[in-house]
């Protein structure tokens, strides 16, 4: 009896390791299984159902009478989007290119080793921490003609001064290039300086031994080796800048008229506020065409990099 018991005891104990290798295998599946069909759902999901919708006649509610590109056609006519798309187009460039070189300029100031290095990251990051809500709203009380900088300066007697970019529709949307630039040239320089940080000394004093200037060490050799880092930045940047609304909104609501209006703030006026879903769902698509313009060569790129290394 005593032996039957110990070889059913053997016996079991590799069942035991076999199960707890199942669950060991399944459970960290089953812990992301949640998060993944949530994702699945709610923002690939999604995504399909509106562009379902953009070939629809969908009005206030969802509508599957199919009108094929008629949804598109009208977009392309539709002047409001064509301004919008002009105003992407000149923010997106001014934003990206703006953090681009503010963001590394701190970063490589930073990276020469000053006191209180620290103290000064904080303060280049902390407009970060801020919403876009709360940027756009300290941004329009500073350039508003009647209670910012205009005013500031007729108080102090400067009663020629004028600066009414907000309330000028030529310029209103470099006034959204402004806020914006303020406050994403700080993740800029954090990524840059991460990338500064991994380079190889070694390398940088070997060029200063071969009697190389320090910019001209930046320029030739230490940031052309942070590639990666820059279409990083210009992928987040690019990011922002398309889905671009709640800065808009807060600092002139896409006016005045439209001079400020963007795709985003297109896409929510006509989807929720005029009646137009499946416009408005044609509009969102063409916006996900472009991120996926910029996406998809850099993604390539980098696989491809990656195969040949």
């Amino acid at each position: 009896m005593a032996h039957s018991g110990v070889v059913s005891e053997t016996t079991s104990q590799p069942a035991r390791g076999r199960l707890t290798q199942r669950l060991q295998q399944w459970l960290p599946k089953l812990a992301l299984a949640p998060t993944a069909a949530m994702a699945l759902v709610g923002i690939y999901g999604f995504m399909f159902w509106t562009g379902v919708l953009s070939f629809t006649g969908s009005t206030f509610l969802p509508s599957y009478e199919f009108v094929g590109f008629d949804q598109y056609v009208r977009l392309f006519g539709n002047a409001r989007w064509l301004t919008a798309c002009t105003n992407l187009a000149i923010f997106g460039f001014l934003f990206i290119f703006c953090c681009l070189a503010i963001g590394c300029f701190l970063a490589i100031l930073l990276d020469q080793r000053i006191r209180n290095e620290g103290v000064i990251r904080t303060i280049y990051l902390y407009p970060l921490a801020l919403s876009m809500i709360v940027t756009g709203t300290v941004w329009q009380w500073i350039l508003n003609p009647s209670l910012g900088l205009e005013k500031l300066m007729h108080d102090w007697g400067w009663t020629s001064f004028q600066f009414d970019w907000l309330t000028n529709p030529n310029m209103v949307i470099y006034t959204i290039v402004i806020a914006a630039v303020w406050q994403a040239s700080g993740f800029v320089m954090a990524l840059f300086l991460a990338g500064l940080r991994g380079i190889d000394p070694a390398i940088i004093n070997a060029a200063r031994v071969d009697g190389a200037s320090l910019p001209r060490i930046y320029l030739r050799i230490v940031l052309p080796s942070m590639r990666p880092v820059f279409f990083s930045s210009v992928m987040v940047l690019a990011h922002i800048a398309i889905k671009s609304f709640d800065l808009v909104m807060a600092m002139t609501s896409g006016g005045p008229g439209y001079a400020s209006d963007l795709p985003a703030m297109f896409m929510y006026s006509f989807t929720f506020t005029r009646g137009q879903m499946g416009l408005g769902a044609a509009s969102s698509i063409m916006m996900l065409a472009m991120l996926l313009a910029i996406l998809v060569p850099y993604l390539y790129s980098e696989l491809r990099g990656q195969r040949n290394g």
